[in-house]
């Protein structure tokens, strides 16, 4: 039987850090996960609905937060940050008011900052959201998955690993597809391996796609 494990869980304290920086009571755990949950939806459904892109890559690799008492500080990782630069501040400060209205802070201040990513193929979530475009539009998913191993390797990543669940291409039975390029050591600790899963609605139904990436060589530490 196979011992499956989310690779980012697994390297938390090696290689990965959290996305969420806070403390809090048990009692009041769940309330301040749930809210880290609806800030990334709110930002992601602002992203999708006011920028117009013709690529369908919003280009959000991740999105970290980090809670004061009166500060919630949220820090968006994008690969094509010239989305929301073009109207700044005004879309920043338009981001804010979403957020605010959604999440209703009073006593708490909230400030947003956007960080460029400069190899923005290189990581699963972009990536992922390229893969998702492609199959929407009806592309071969081998042609799709070919393609964005092109893009990985521009990135200079060492292994890409990419599978895609569902019926696909519309087929009757649902069927798991994949394909590797490289080296993916993913029982390595050590081994910088990011990863995404991502799920898109075709008219077929809903496809799975998960992506590992080597984005990097083995972390060696002294004895």
């Amino acid at each position: 039987m196979g011992q499956k494990i989310n690779p980012l869980g697994f390297r938390l304290g090696t290689t990965r850090s959290h996305h969420s920086l806070w403390f809090a009571q048990p009692k009041n755990y769940s309330e301040g996960l749930q809210e880290d949950q609806k800030i990334r939806n709110c930002i992601n459904n602002y992203v999708q609905k006011n920028l117009k892109i013709s690529s369908s890559v919003e280009g959000i690799a991740r999105i970290e937060i980090k809670k004061r008492i009166d500060l919630i500080q949220i820090i968006i990782y994008m690969g094509f940050p010239k989305l929301l630069i073009e109207g700044r501040p005004r879309r920043i400060e338009d981001l804010q008011m979403n957020v605010n209205k959604e999440l209703n802070y009073v006593n708490r201040k909230l400030n947003i900052a956007i960080t460029r990513i400069a190899k923005p193929y290189g990581h699963p979530n972009i990536l992922a959201e390229f893969i998702a475009g492609q199959l929407k539009n009806r592309v071969s998913f081998r042609k799709a998955m070919k393609k964005a191993i092109e893009l990985t390797e521009q990135a200079d990543t060492k292994g890409i690993q990419v599978q895609i669940a569902g019926r696909i291409d519309g087929k009757e039975i649902a069927r798991v597809e994949w394909i590797r390029e490289g080296r993916v050591p993913l029982q390595t600790i050590r081994a910088k391996i990011d990863y995404c899963s991502y799920k898109v609605r075709t008219i077929y139904g809903v496809l799975g796609i998960k992506i590992w990436i080597f984005a990097d060589g083995v972390i060696i530490r002294n004895p």
